[in-house]
């Protein structure tokens, strides 16, 4: 007879997280076909993609070089998105500014989400440990995301890193919360009870039991870590705290042409259209894969397509 602490069996308790992330895959791009919303998100997500890997090979011109000549002119069939105030061409340094905004996106959703879901596996399941750390975890969440990310910076300096840095800390704390709340949920289950009764470790419960049953909600908000970042990183940029103002970002070009609205509006407009897009893309592509995650979403979901 099968000990119920035999890695078979704990595996059976709770599907390996690889079979989870292939049924969440399967499921997202079956909802993908049904749904034209999330398709089309995908469709822009995945074009940001192209242009964050080749946008400095897809640039027409030097994005650097300037060109006081030929400043502020509307777009045109030279320059597609007009010139900015030193004759840089506004196209050239939206598509290159697409590899930052995506670089610190990503950068901050993958290190908060790694270190926000790791410690709060840990602390939740220690009843101490979570006292304590909690009262840490809300006093970061009582500061306002840009202030504290605007403090950070003013301490260690802007730069690209140093957002990336700033920005994590900040999306880190609310992912411990997040993850805590659900694991709290599952601590307290029948399984885990069983497993805990029949003397698994508790890094074996943590990976086996746990982990995999909050996934769907781990991958749903890192979508909206991914947007937020994003948006974090441009208004950074906007208010100079970002990276230097040579370096192309969609915040501070949008910032470059707040002066020129009335003259060059065209300067301020396709970044912050590219931003805007982008941003909504990422949060739609979050809200269709929680609809189709949640077993009673999905229900209803059915229930409104038939």
């Amino acid at each position: 007879m099968t000990s119920i602490s035999d890695p078979q069996t704990e595996w059976e308790l709770a599907p390996p997280m690889s079979v989870r992330l292939r049924g969440m895959l399967r499921s997202t791009a079956k909802a993908s076909k049904r749904d034209m919303v999330l398709a089309v998100s995908i469709i822009i997500l995945l074009l940001g993609f192209f242009l964050a890997l080749f946008g400095p090979t897809l640039a027409r011109t030097d994005y650097e070089r300037t060109d006081p000549i030929n400043r502020m002119q509307g777009p045109s069939l030279d320059h597609w998105f007009g010139t900015d105030n030193w004759g840089r061409d506004v196209f050239d340094r939206t598509i290159v500014g697409t590899r930052l905004s995506f670089l610190v996106g990503f950068s901050v959703t993958i290190i908060s989400t790694v270190i926000g879901v790791t410690v709060a596996l840990i602390i939740s399941y220690f009843r101490i440990l979570d006292a304590i750390m909690m009262r840490f975890v809300d006093g970061f969440l009582a500061f306002p995301t840009i202030l504290l990310a605007l403090a950070l910076i003013s301490l260690i300096g802007p730069s690209i890193g140093n957002v990336i840095i700033a920005l994590s800390i900040t999306a880190t704390a609310s992912k411990i919360r997040l993850v805590r709340g659900a694991v709290l949920s599952l601590r307290e289950s029948t399984y885990v009870e069983a497993a805990r009764a029949v003397g698994v470790p508790v890094p074996r419960i943590l990976l086996f039991h746990v982990l995999p049953n909050i996934v769907s909600i781990i991958i749903v908000q890192a979508t909206f870590t991914l947007a937020s970042a994003i948006l974090a990183e441009a208004s950074l940029s906007f208010l100079g705290a970002g990276v230097p103002e040579y370096v192309p970002s969609w915040g501070n070009i949008i910032a470059t042409g707040q002066g020129y609205i009335q003259v060059g509006f065209h300067i301020s407009f396709f970044p912050g259209l590219f931003l805007t897009v982008t941003v909504l893309a990422v949060v739609l592509i979050g809200d269709s894969i929680r609809d189709h995650l949640d077993p009673k979403l999905r229900g209803r979901l059915k229930t409104t397509a038939q």
